[in-house]
């Protein structure tokens, strides 16, 4: 586990929090109020309060929402000495990244992914990423803020940013969006329409068309260039090489061509089961 661990109030703003999680490089903060556990707030929990389409309180700046209007309540918590497995298997059934550790009734520490890729369990792991590697979702550079967050709550999941001819752009994750240094354009002005040429399909179909574009687009927020790897690399190379670029996934490649992604999420199964 990681300990201390860094905490804000449930009155804090948003804006505090993330400047904290920048500040610190972490991803989470624990929501504490007089020495009680209230919640946790996630970069995902930011990212997602991004849509332009939502209720309006979650669209205004951040210096003006509470942490207590975006925290998880009541999170799931672990003893110091609960098993690995155990942890991995809540981290994938219950579709979470961290779990703070208790004792007595007090925080001890976290747990994160981060935390748990240190485990010789994961170093045990010696299976090539086309064996774990699963399908990405795909959107286009010209797509909207809002589509891309739609389409990552859908899969829970980043997403692959392709240009208009089918190459690979960027991939956006929950950081690019939580961390996005201009919030303001959220909210700025309707955009414009652009055309895009579509792929063709089985039946030779496909040519232009037109695409609206709003204000931040997907080309905005992501991360370009792309680390990439092969179907036959091994899972510890695999490893190293997301440390070298302190990145969790890692698209695979193969002539060309996206086959999937490997990410860290991918590994924690593997461990789970």
């Amino acid at each position: 586990m990681a300990a201390p661990v860094y905490v804000v109030a449930p009155d804090a703003t948003v804006a505090h929090a993330r400047n904290l999680m920048v500040r610190h490089k972490i991803s989470r903060l624990l929501v504490m109020e007089n020495e009680t556990l209230r919640g946790i707030i996630t970069k995902k929990d930011i990212a997602y309060r991004m849509k332009q389409g939502e209720a309006a309180w979650r669209r205004r700046p951040l210096d003006r929402i509470p942490v207590g209007a975006l925290m998880t309540e009541n999170p799931l918590t672990v003893a110091p000495d609960t098993g690995i497995k155990t942890i991995a298997r809540a981290f994938v059934e219950k579709t979470i990244s961290s779990v703070p550790v208790m004792n007595g009734g007090k925080v001890e520490g976290i747990i994160t992914k981060t935390d748990l890729m240190k485990s010789v369990l994961v170093r045990q792991l010696a299976c090539p990423v086309e064996d774990v590697m699963e399908d990405v979702a795909v959107v286009n550079r010209h797509h909207s803020l809002d589509h891309v967050i739609t389409v990552m709550r859908e899969r829970h999941d980043k997403v692959l940013v392709m240009e208009d001819d089918g190459a690979l752009a960027g991939i956006i994750t929950e950081t690019n969006l939580a961390f996005y240094a201009n919030e303001p354009k959220v909210s700025g002005a309707a955009g414009k329409e652009v055309t895009i040429s579509r792929h063709r399909t089985a039946d030779g179909s496909g040519g232009q068309g037109l695409l609206a574009v709003a204000s931040v687009t997907a080309a905005d927020v992501m991360t370009s260039p792309v680390i990439t790897t092969v179907p036959k690399t091994l899972l510890p190379d695999a490893i190293e090489l997301m440390g070298k670029h302190h990145v969790n996934s890692l698209v695979v490649m193969e002539h060309d061509t996206v086959s999937g992604i490997i990410k860290r999420d991918d590994i924690i199964k593997e461990v789970a089961k």
